[in-house]
């Protein structure tokens, strides 16, 4: 269950936890008239970034060019935070950074594995995140649904947050 009370006061850490604990997202170039698609992310807590390991001869590539603004939305497993992030996005020759996240998954992806040529590491510092997160289960859901309807007030739909990392820095 999310907690609401920490995407008031925490929305930052609470954010970055969500993202430790989920294993995949929802990843869209700005203006490519692409739909979005489901890559794996590496976050780094401490510079607040997001990187991708993909392959030079996949769409996305194209779509980013030499630098875009993507956006990578991601939800909880239990279905109540949910968070779209946005920030510029680039492909980077940082080798190191690309031997830190290489994990027997990712080489599961290309034919020649971490030798392979066509690796391409994708490069998102975050801008802006924009969460919401839910107060409970659908059955509390459904609760808070048929309270409204019975005239008390309206559902609790949770709470939104916008975050600005730039600002934040």
């Amino acid at each position: 269950m999310a907690d609401t009370d920490r995407t008031e006061t925490d929305a930052r850490g609470q954010l970055f936890d969500q993202l430790d604990d989920i294993r995949a997202g929802m990843l869209g170039v700005e203006g490519s008239g692409q739909h979005m698609q489901p890559m794996t992310h590496y976050f780094d807590r401490d510079t607040g970034e997001l990187w991708f390991i993909t392959s030079t001869d996949t769409d996305l590539v194209r779509a980013v060019g030499q630098g875009s603004t993507a956006h990578f939305c991601v939800q909880s497993t239990s279905q109540d935070y949910y968070a779209c992030l946005s920030g510029p996005i680039h492909q980077s020759q940082d080798e190191a950074k690309l031997d830190e996240i290489w994990t027997a998954v990712a080489a599961a992806f290309f034919e020649d594995g971490r030798e392979d040529k066509k690796i391409c590491l994708l490069h998102m510092p975050l801008r802006e995140a924009a969460i919401w997160s839910s107060p409970g289960n659908p059955l509390m859901f459904g609760f808070e649904v048929l309270r409204a309807n019975m005239g008390d007030g309206t559902a609790d739909a949770g709470t939104h947050k916008v975050i600005n990392f730039a600002a934040a820095a």
